[in-house]
């Protein structure tokens, strides 16, 4: 920087300006000194500029698997939100694990980092208060823990499963099943959907049966699959799916094709998520997008935002991103929308 300042015959405080973006600086001052960057070929060296201020210019995103779709397709986005406000990201995979989950709250990897988007699976609500008095930003993401000390941003569970099962019912279908109950699960994804799920039944006049509800455990495509094999077994006269997850979905529309059921002729199927391999399934894949995006972009500019304590005094804030129906093949028809 001195010898950048010399050349262009300004003061170091000058270079630093043009450098920084600092908007009030003479044309002809600013043009000296780009060309003096450029002959000397001066990199900013962001490192050291970060430590003075107190930061590391990395943030941490904890999510449970990236080998689930979804979470691979929202870190993605959370390293493109990051990267336009000129942050690093540094991605951990807790497993799901409680003891991974708490380590990433309270390791000495936090110190690397300047702040935490979080997306715990294995906690509840009765571990709140691990998230009391942490000395570094966070933001809560997902659907495990409402009442924490920490800005959340969340997806519209209830209403947009309310909102597919809407979708199958205005088709005609009545016998619609769950794939992905957990019927001991009382917080989380699975039960705010089917509490969706079940809400729109109610709205219609539908009878709630327990016997619908596919029990498919861990998340996967296999699940899935096993848990539709199950429902076809049981002869419940199902005649549509809502997949709480699009792999769930996905798995359920293996076993409709390894048995021959047409879909959406006989069984219409829809999922949760938007994932991109839900376009490019055969029949393409009706499901409910969560604003995956909105999330990853609100979720960097709340952490920001407490890193760089602009209201320190500011309360914390629930952000609940919006929610779209994407009907596709599966439930449509080949008539229907790509």
């Amino acid at each position: 920087m001195h010898d950048v300042a010399a050349r262009a015959g300004v003061s170091i405080k000058t270079v630093s300006n043009v450098v920084n973006g600092y908007p009030y600086i003479r044309a002809e001052t600013r043009e000296k000194v780009e060309a003096a960057i450029a002959a000397l070929g001066y990199r900013v060296n962001v490192v050291a500029r970060n430590l003075r201020r107190g930061r590391t210019g990395m943030i941490g995103l904890a999510v449970p698997v990236l080998s689930l779709p979804y979470f691979a397709e929202l870190a993605d986005s959370v390293i493109r939100a990051a990267e336009e406000r000129g942050l690093t990201v540094l991605i951990e995979q807790t497993g799901g694990v409680r003891a991974r989950e708490l380590e990433v709250l309270h390791g000495q990897r936090r110190h690397f980092t300047d702040g935490l988007i979080y997306s715990p699976l294995a906690l509840g609500p009765d571990d709140a208060h691990e998230l009391d008095g942490l000395d570094h930003p966070l933001v809560l993401l997902g659907e495990r823990i409402f009442d924490a000390p920490a800005d959340h941003v969340t997806m519209s569970n209830v209403e947009g499963a309310r909102a597919a099962t809407q979708h199958l019912l205005d088709l005609g279908r009545r016998r619609i099943a769950v794939v992905g109950g957990d019927p001991h699960e009382t917080v989380g994804a699975a039960a705010l959907r089917v509490q969706g799920y079940a809400a729109a039944l109610a709205d219609n006049g539908v009878p709630f049966d327990p016997a619908l509800l596919g029990d498919a455990g861990l998340w996967r495509r296999a699940s899935g699959a096993q848990s539709m094999a199950r429902l076809l077994d049981a002869d419940l006269g199902v005649d549509a799916v809502l997949g709480l997850s699009d792999v769930l979905a996905l798995g359920a529309l293996h076993t409709l094709h390894l048995r021959r059921i047409d879909v959406p002729g006989r069984i219409a199927v829809i999922g949760f998520d938007d994932i991109e391999e839900a376009a490019f399934s055969a029949p393409t894949l009706s499901t409910v997008h969560p604003g995956r995006e909105q999330i990853a972009t609100t979720a960097v500019d709340l952490l920001l935002e407490r890193i760089e304590g602009r209201d320190p005094g500011a309360p914390f804030r629930r952000v609940v991103a919006d929610f779209a129906v994407v009907p596709r093949e599966s439930t449509l028809g080949r008539g229907g929308p790509a």
